[in-house]
């Protein structure tokens, strides 16, 4: 592996696991001093915003699991063990993710772009699911691929999110990123599925399933 792809790989597992480790830091601090713009659900949904909050973390430390290669290959039955524990953190978390994206008090691009967000997150995790669960090994993984996409938005909201706030605001920057932090995102990761490497890899995948 050449130095760029090692550079990728390690960014990828460092800001996932590091991301998921201090959005718990809400335990220790409480949610007004560590997430002040989603103190207000404290009052309008507090079981949703509890539930976000802490099965998000479980689903983007688990996701790069599910891409490390030795491990689906040599111990395929903690893949799928991890695969359930990562579809289940996106159930509840997903789910309560939309319920606090309606009663946003950041307005309704704000809670247009977080709800659909979660939408589609819900949605590809239960298709790569349903796909894997059908055995159909090529077309779960490409599922899945969007799904992680998805789920590194909590990634990428926390890195553009201070840049749009020193740039545009508070107020203005976070509407913004309610469609930053994912719509790239996806795009991306249906650019990787259509290049012809990655075409040819999943048709052998298929074909040999």
């Amino acid at each position: 592996m050449s130095a760029l792809p090692r550079i990728r790989t390690f960014l990828f597992w460092f800001l996932s696991l590091a991301i998921a480790l201090a959005s718990w830091r809400w335990l220790a601090l409480g949610v007004e001093l560590s997430m002040p713009p989603m103190f207000h659900h404290v009052f309008k949904k507090p079981v949703a915003l509890y539930v976000h909050i802490f099965f998000a973390p479980v689903a983007l430390a688990l996701m790069p699991f599910q891409f490390w290669a030795g491990l689906r290959n040599r111990r395929p039955a903690v893949h799928r063990w991890l695969g359930r524990g990562y579809g289940m953190a996106i159930l509840f978390s997903g789910t309560g993710g939309f319920f606090i994206a309606l009663n946003t008090n950041a307005g309704p691009v704000a809670a247009s772009g977080f709800a659909l967000l979660a939408v589609l997150w819900l949605a590809t995790t239960a298709r790569g699911i349903q796909l894997a669960m059908a055995r159909r090994i090529a077309e779960h993984r490409r599922w899945m691929i969007r799904s992680a996409a998805l789920t590194f938005a909590a990634v990428t909201l926390r890195l553009y999110l201070p840049l749009l706030a020193a740039a545009f605001g508070f107020e203005t920057g976070y509407p913004i990123v309610a469609w930053l932090c994912w719509v790239p995102n996806l795009l991306i990761a249906e650019w990787l599925l259509l290049r012809p490497q990655s075409r040819l890899a999943l048709t052998r995948l298929k074909s040999s399933t």
